[in-house]
């Protein structure tokens, strides 16, 4: 499989659950800097021009969430997700959640044109991402974030995409010393093989 990712983007999270889970792959780097996720060759894997993207012999699967679903069911240990029917549907709602608002939230930073065409638009939804992030992560650490990981005990799928998102606060602006849990957790997260190796690598 080839994983087709840029650092320190949502990608990365893709890449932790497929060390987790022991699969092999090739990650394939997109240059974000020079524009490469909107070249023609990219656009075969992945026409939306974003990342990740994932190779499979079966073809190509794209969206963050599908990967992970897709990742987990593949493994031969598919430890990620909760045989518990309650538990797998509160690991997609912090998914779903993290996709939906506060990735979203996040992208408003630098990301503007994708909803105005005017630069005093961008600046404006530029200085607004501290307050959306800061209200996301109030809303993580009250409603969904049990300890140490998401679901508890057990790491889920949910948690390598939280982590990732957890690394871009201090650039949008918030101090995740404010947010207990959610501190902890990032320290925890920090110290597993899969993100020291993906750190070692560069990705990350």
């Amino acid at each position: 499989m080839e994983l087709y990712f840029a650092p320190n983007t949502i990608s990365i999270a893709v890449a932790i659950v497929m060390e987790e889970l022991e699969l092999t792959f090739e990650a394939r780097r997109i240059d974000f800097s020079t524009g490469e996720q909107t070249s023609a060759d990219y656009a075969r894997i992945n026409p939306k021009g974003r990342v990740p993207a994932l190779v499979t012999e079966d073809g190509i699967v794209t969206e963050t969430g599908a990967i992970l679903e897709y990742a987990n069911a593949i493994s031969p240990s598919s430890k990620l997700v909760p045989d518990d029917a309650f538990q797998a549907a509160k690991m997609r709602e912090v998914m779903y959640y993290l996709a939906s608002t506060m990735h979203v939230n996040h992208a408003h930073k630098l990301r503007g044109h994708r909803w105005a065409n005017e630069r005093t638009s961008f600046e404006d939804m530029r200085a607004k991402v501290p307050e959306t992030m800061a209200t996301s992560c109030a809303y993580v650490e009250d409603n969904l974030l049990q300890e140490p990981y998401v679901l508890g005990q057990e790491m889920s799928l949910a948690d390598p995409y939280l982590y990732l998102i957890c690394t871009w606060l201090e650039g949008d602006g918030v101090d995740i010393s404010n947010y207990r849990k959610l501190s902890r957790f990032k320290s925890l997260m920090d110290e597993r093989p899969s993100v020291r190796k993906l750190k070692s690598a560069g990705m990350l």
